[in-house]
């Protein structure tokens, strides 16, 4: 079965279809678990770029599958299912171990993913690129916006197999880019909340892209919205 067949039928097994939001981001009762967040655009806004076939998959399924599993994993755990995910992620050492590498694995899923629907806008629509502090602090940490993003691309590209790769506070510079494996983030263990993040999961890019990961990472600055990224800069200040 060729990849993009594998994927499709891994679509139609996977998870169920996305509840609505309360204001609170669950559903009625916190009790009763995470739910499916909605996109803040349509499903083909970002086209040409990310193409509405992979961006349905990749929401409706593989980040459905892990709110699922999330939800399995702390099922009749109150507690942590009132927690927000960021709080739980915060907390990993302190979730019993018995369940502890599943909330790792999708809770890390879900938190990551709600974060990158998040920093990304139709083509045209999220800001000319970094401004104020932020451009200040990009200079300073890499010398230029352009050798930021040479840098990403190289902890996206050279993250083997599955991943991540992030722009994150520094601590000998302003900021620094590092990359994590599968769906962890630097979140776990007491790291800086995220600035800007990228999946590299093979189902992130396959569709458009085949095996041509960089080539997939170089297109995608052209829908990250650079207004909520520089909020994100921001708010990792404090």
């Amino acid at each position: 079965m060729i990849r993009r067949e594998f994927l499709r039928a891994a679509a139609i097994g996977a998870g169920a279809a996305a509840l609505p939001l309360s204001a609170s981001g669950r559903t009625a009762s916190a009790v009763e678990g995470f739910v499916l967040s909605k996109l803040p655009y349509g499903y083909d806004a970002l086209e040409p770029i990310i193409d509405a076939e992979t961006m349905t998959i990749h929401h409706t399924k593989h980040h459905q599958a892990y709110v699922d599993n999330l939800n399995k994993a702390l099922a009749g755990k109150a507690d942590w299912l009132a927690m927000p995910i960021e709080q739980i992620l915060k907390k990993l050492a302190e979730v019993p171990e018995a369940i502890r590498p599943a909330v790792r694995n999708n809770g890390g899923g879900h938190w990551n993913h709600d974060f990158f629907w998040s920093i990304m806008a139709k083509p045209g629509t999220g800001g000319a690129g970094p401004g104020g502090e932020f451009l200040k602090s990009i200079d300073e940490s890499f010398g230029s916006v352009d050798a930021m993003k040479k840098q990403f691309l190289a902890a996206a590209t050279g993250r083997f197999g599955s991943g991540w790769a992030w722009l994150i506070r520094g601590k000998m510079k302003p900021l620094e880019i590092v990359s994590s494996p599968n769906q962890d983030n630097p979140l776990m263990g007491g790291g800086p909340r995220p600035i800007l993040g990228i999946d590299v999961w093979e189902h992130a890019y396959y569709l458009k892209y085949r095996n041509l990961r960089a080539k997939y990472v170089e297109a995608w600055f052209g829908v990250v919205n650079w207004q909520v990224v520089g909020e994100n800069y921001a708010k990792s200040a404090a």
